[in-house]
């Protein structure tokens, strides 16, 4: 007996789960979300790590004591050599030459640089050797973000020719709509949760788009299946058909998902926030919150949005209304379904023309409508029996 649970229709693709038809409410959500995220770019804004806002970085032995104590004493320091510059960030990082604390600064001139450096040194009674110090210009981040924008524009126009070429110029726009959507969105919970702007975050940006787009064609693929030579038959709108696929590969989807999102989220929940692990923890956020959207924004987004767009496609808007028209004239008895048999539907009263033909059913040319024949007619013609005028015999 084949189970019936919900895990087990999914797995078969039989969960007939209604995404399609609630397009309006996935957009709506779709729209609040990216609207929140905006506001957020607006308001708060995005916390720049020093490869992009520029400063100073500052590196002490991890044995002069705790983290908040090394900040602390970096902080003093800044305060009396400064000129009232405080601590960015603080983390604890490791290396081959062991531990040690990294502690970022906004922009220093060299001069209050040095004095800082010997500042630190006298409140954490080590040598000033002991203690290492980097510069870093904010014309370096322009660059990566330029570059990064650049090679973002050159990836999507890539990618809508191959999808043109692959599938339809439908189907690349709403793959693009749903990858844009994507990013926004893990934008905004990147600026909410105010994790700092870093190389890293740039590289995780840039490893979701293949990943978002993974999943996109993995579910067109199976839509352009359901729905190849759909206007030919008249059981199916193409709604329908790209519904029924993305039950089929929704499992899928969820899987690969899934297993991808693990790993991720070892490395952000374990690796960062268990083990302290600060570098990977920008990495690891927009990674597990980009490949999660990325999911939810290819079964809820992208083919609604793909089905909107071929409804206004006058074939398929045509067919819609052939499938939509034949279930109604079925449901009043004016065209037997599909596989009737032709006795069962020899009845007295004539199938309406205008219903049969909206429903693909319209009688051939020439027939005669389906009612009783006039009385001592046979195969059609008068007299029965096929008899010649005149009494004369068939040759």
């Amino acid at each position: 007996m084949a189970k019936t649970g919900l895990a087990s229709r999914l797995y078969r693709g039989e969960a007939d789960l209604n995404i399609v038809g609630r397009r309006k409410l996935w957009f709506g959500v779709a729209g609040v979300l990216v609207l929140v995220a905006v506001l957020s770019f607006a308001i708060q804004g995005f916390r720049l790590g020093i490869e992009f806002a520029g400063g100073n970085s500052f590196q002490v032995p991890a044995s002069v004591g705790t983290l908040d104590q090394a900040e602390a004493k970096v902080n003093a320091a800044l305060l009396a050599k400064g000129g009232g510059v405080e601590v960015v960030t603080a983390q604890k990082v490791g290396s081959t030459s062991g531990e040690y604390y990294e502690l970022r600064t906004a922009q220093l001139s060299a001069e209050q640089a040095n004095a800082v450096k010997t500042e630190m040194a006298q409140e954490f009674g080590i040598n000033a050797d002991q203690i290492s110090g980097s510069q870093v210009s904010e014309a370096w981040g322009s660059q990566v973000t330029s570059r990064a924008l650049l090679g973002l524009l050159i990836f999507i126009a890539v990618v809508a020719v191959y999808l043109i070429l692959r599938f339809e110029w439908r189907m690349a726009v709403a793959a693009i709509a749903s990858l844009l959507t994507n990013l926004v969105l893990t934008a905004g919970i990147y600026s909410m949760v105010g994790f700092e702007v870093t190389p890293s975050t740039i590289i995780g940006f840039l490893t979701i788009l293949g990943f978002a787009l993974y999943d996109v064609v993995v579910v067109f693929d199976k839509v352009q299946e359901n729905t190849r030579g759909i206007t030919a038959n008249n059981n199916m709108t193409y709604g329908e058909a790209a519904n029924l696929a993305l039950n089929q590969s929704l499992m899928r989807s969820l899987n690969t998902s899934v297993v991808a999102l693990l790993p991720v989220g070892g490395l952000l929940f374990i690796g960062a926030g268990l083990l302290g692990a600060g570098t990977l923890k920008d990495l690891g956020l927009v990674l597990f919150v980009g490949m999660a959207v990325a999911f939810l924004t290819s079964i809820l987004l992208a083919t609604p949005l793909l089905v909107l767009m071929k409804n206004q496609d006058p074939r398929i808007s045509a067919h819609n209304k052939r499938v939509l028209a034949r279930r109604g004239a079925i449901a009043r008895g004016e065209v037997a379904p599909k596989g009737t048999p032709r006795a069962a539907v020899a009845t007295d009263d004539a199938i309406d023309p205008e219903a049969a033909a909206l429903a693909g059913a319209a009688p051939k040319v020439g027939a005669r409508p389906a009612g009783k024949r006039p009385a001592g007619t046979r195969g059609g013609r008068p007299g029965g029996g096929g008899n010649r005028p005149g009494g004369a015999k068939r040759r």
